[in-house]
């Protein structure tokens, strides 16, 4: 599949598996760059102010910064011409206000397993990315106060090639120009 130009973003809470299937969905396209947001929270070597349930003024810039720099370097990549898989922990207000800094061509892909799965996989995985946050609590947020925007899917019961697959089947779904349901 060409995509060239074109960004994908891929949401989630924590051990959604993001980052499975977004390497995958980069696999498969013909020019492709895997952005992880993360990585700009990993930059800050001193000083970082991590988000947790009560964040702070400090953990609330620094989470927007983050967005910001997921931003422009995945509009920047998708200007040379890549397609652009960014995967990132994107939920609440802030998606929206997200997506409305991507262009109409852009995609947006929110994965949504159950969350019981969701524990399951972050129980007897060795990174550990819920800092004072329940799988329940962000899965609430995800599901209660995240406009629905794009296509949403649960892949509690699929594989990641399985994943992958109906992400590129319902690729115009998710597209930003289309109305969202």
């Amino acid at each position: 599949m060409n995509l060239a130009g074109r960004i994908v973003l891929l949401t989630g809470i924590m051990a959604s598996g993001k980052s499975t299937i977004a390497a995958l969905f980069a696999e498969r396209l013909d020019k492709s760059v895997h952005l992880r947001g993360d990585v700009f929270r990993k930059m800050v070597v001193a000083g970082r102010a991590e988000m947790t349930n009560s964040p702070g003024e400090e953990a609330i810039r620094q989470l927007e910064l983050r967005y910001d720099l997921g931003v422009a370097t995945a509009l920047r990549y998708a200007e040379e011409g890549f397609a652009v898989i960014y995967q990132d922990v994107i939920l609440g207000e802030y998606l929206s206000k997200f997506a409305n800094r991507l262009r109409s061509t852009d995609y947006l892909f929110v994965l949504c397993p159950q969350v019981d799965s969701v524990s399951q996989r972050e129980a007897s995985r060795s990174k550990k990315g819920y800092l004072g946050f329940t799988p329940q609590q962000l899965d609430d947020v995800l599901r209660n106060s995240t406009e629905r925007l794009g296509y949403w899917l649960d892949s509690t019961d699929l594989t990641p090639d399985e994943t992958v697959a109906n992400l590129l089947a319902h690729i115009d779904e998710a597209q930003l120009s289309k109305p969202h349901t």
